[in-house]
């Protein structure tokens, strides 16, 4: 097995614990939003690990954006719709929706009500998740299938 195959395996794994982490951090937001609760310890934890997640899978995905046989820099890449989505149009999205999640974590952070700091969180870390889950149904693949 080469590297390309180990990261490929690596970004492709990890995306189910990012996944599941914003989920939660979206869920525990709009809960503890719309129920008033304060915002703890366990909540700045929660979406402070998830932002470190996500980080860490853009990374992953930076390093195999490189080696992939996928990405490819020619005259005909914005031709072939398989070649523009893994050159151009995975990237920006993912990288959009990590700007998201920072942004959002940034943003919760620098508030002092517990109330808008949940809706921050749910606000930011919902939009991320949605172009995650629309760049990932653009590539053809399931939403939680193996990628080849």
């Amino acid at each position: 097995m080469n590297l390309y195959n180990i990261l490929k395996q690596a970004h492709s794994g990890f995306r189910y614990i990012v996944f599941f982490l914003i989920v939660i951090a979206i869920i525990r937001a709009v809960a503890d939003w719309l129920g008033k609760k304060s915002y703890t310890e366990g909540n700045r934890k929660w979406n402070l690990f998830t932002l470190i997640s996500a980080h860490v899978q853009l990374l992953l995905g930076l390093v195999l954006y490189f080696l992939s046989p996928f990405v490819q820099f020619t005259s005909q890449t914005m031709k072939n719709a398989e070649t523009r989505y893994w050159t151009m149009e995975h990237v920006v999205m993912m990288i959009l929706a990590i700007v998201l999640i920072t942004i959002g974590h940034s943003k919760s952070k620098k508030i002092v009500l517990p109330e808008g700091k949940h809706k921050t969180i749910a606000i930011f870390y919902g939009m991320a998740l949605l172009v995650i889950i629309v760049a990932i149904v653009q590539s053809g693949r399931p939403l939680f299938g193996v990628s080849h």
